[in-house]
């Protein structure tokens, strides 16, 4: 009987010792990005952040997104999300990959710039993107903004995934990493990513088995910018991974964080203030983030500003 004892006050004594959030914390939930992406490592470490400096909240980040993430921070599942200012603004009138308005989501920030990036193997006969009827691509996840802006590019050369797999060819909705490893198999012809650079999965499958990026033509390009606000002309240019030799014309838009819309007003204040404190911090964890200025922090808001996010802005001196 005393051992039972012993053992019961040991086991009570390691529950109170254990860290557990208080009943009275709130839960900030962030959704992401793949793993292998920018968006990932750097929401680890924001909730990290911000659990540390703002009392009485306990927050996790996971992956996801850009469409998905609108729809998880808009139906409550999440309360802070990275997607794109056009996917954001998509999402709150319900169009494109969206099934109705998704009205409660709230702009929080510019980030730094999401560039389409299409790549095949060095030794491939692709040149352009009209070449792949048939062939075997990896576009990300359904769900993700760059899949859906992949579909948006493919559309502007009359293809879509469906046109792809009647020619024969197949499309692989997998994450960063299995793309780089499907292509290092010879299982896909094309790797499709909307996001930073240089990225790490296109420098891995650049230094083998090496690679050539292809060009969105001037055409195409101004067709989908008049039909998506917030995206614009852009290149990657050469030297931004080991051998390009000559800028490539692609794509661009904006990469934004979007809040719950009914978020208390002090919270999104307090977070807003801790996000752009700490900017040194998210720096120091990707190399993107330098890209980032607060002086363009509303600069890619198309949807409505939470009223702690725009109070918060009002005080650092930031006008929309």
């Amino acid at each position: 009987m005393k051992r039972t004892i012993t053992i019961l006050s040991v086991a009570a004594a390691l529950l109170l010792a254990a860290p557990m959030a208080s009943a009275a914390d709130t839960f900030v939930r962030m959704v992401t990005g793949p793993a292998g992406g920018s968006w990932y490592p750097l929401g680890a470490k924001m909730m990290q952040v911000m659990q540390a400096e703002i009392p009485g909240i306990s927050t996790s980040s996971g992956p996801g997104g850009g469409v998905g993430n609108v729809k998880d921070v808009s139906d409550g599942n999440a309360e802070i999300g990275w997607s794109y200012g056009h996917t954001a603004y998509n999402g709150y009138v319900g169009r494109g990959k969206f099934d109705r308005p998704y009205k409660n989501i709230a702009f929080f920030a510019t980030l730094y710039p999401g560039i389409v990036q299409i790549a095949v193997p060095k030794s491939s006969d692709i040149h352009s993107i009209k070449e792949f009827a048939g062939k075997n691509i990896s576009p990300g996840k359904t769900g993700w903004t760059g899949t859906a802006f992949a579909e948006t590019v493919l559309k502007g050369y009359d293809l879509d995934f469906d046109k792809i797999r009647k020619a024969g060819g197949t499309v692989h909705h997998v994450d960063y990493n299995d793309s780089v490893a499907l292509m290092k198999d010879g299982h896909i012809d094309v790797f499709i990513a909307v996001t930073s650079m240089p990225q790490a999965s296109y420098i891995d499958l650049n230094f083998k088995p090496g690679l050539r990026f292809i060009g969105i033509d001037q055409d195409v390009m101004k067709k989908v910018i008049a039909n998506n606000p917030g995206t614009y002309a852009t290149s990657i240019p050469k030297g931004t991974y080991e051998g390009m030799d000559a800028d490539v014309p692609t794509l661009a838009t904006a990469t934004v964080m979007v809040v719950r819309a009914d978020l208390p007003e002090d919270l999104v204040y307090n977070m807003c203030k801790v996000f752009w404190k700490e900017h040194a911090t998210f720096a120091a964890v990707k190399k993107v983030w330098n890209d980032v200025k607060l002086a363009d922090a509303l600069k890619a808001a198309a949807i409505p500003i939470h009223p702690g996010a725009a109070r918060c802005y009002k005080e650092l001196g930031v006008t929309q």
